[in-house]
């Protein structure tokens, strides 16, 4: 039996590599933080301690690409590179989830 294939990951320079894979933690770590989903203050609070952390390094990939010359946010590319990467369903962790029917 072969492994499932993915989807090829876009084409990312190193630096838009490292703002994604940051910006994956962060969502992660606000995902865990969120009281519709949470079951315990202990788990929230460990992962607010780890968002500030993954913020910090965010920030740094994101001034990375400045200093770089990466002036611009290739939207369409990163969308792909997120949706390879899962980010769909690690988002929807953040978000509300729906209203119970009535």
């Amino acid at each position: 039996m072969e492994p499932p294939e993915f989807a090829p990951l876009p084409a990312l320079t190193r630096a838009e590599g490292e703002f994604i894979d940051r910006y994956l933690q962060v969502l992660d770590q606000v995902g865990r933080i969120n009281p519709a989903h949470g079951c315990d203050t202990y788990s929230a609070l460990r992962a607010a301690q780890a968002l500030a952390s993954h913020a910090a390094a965010l920030r740094d990939a994101l001034a990375l690409m400045h200093e770089r010359g990466e002036s611009r946010i290739h939207a369409a590319t990163l969308t792909r590179a997120l949706r390879v990467l899962d980010g769909e369903r690690r988002s929807r962790r953040v978000a509300l989830p729906p209203d119970p029917p009535s």
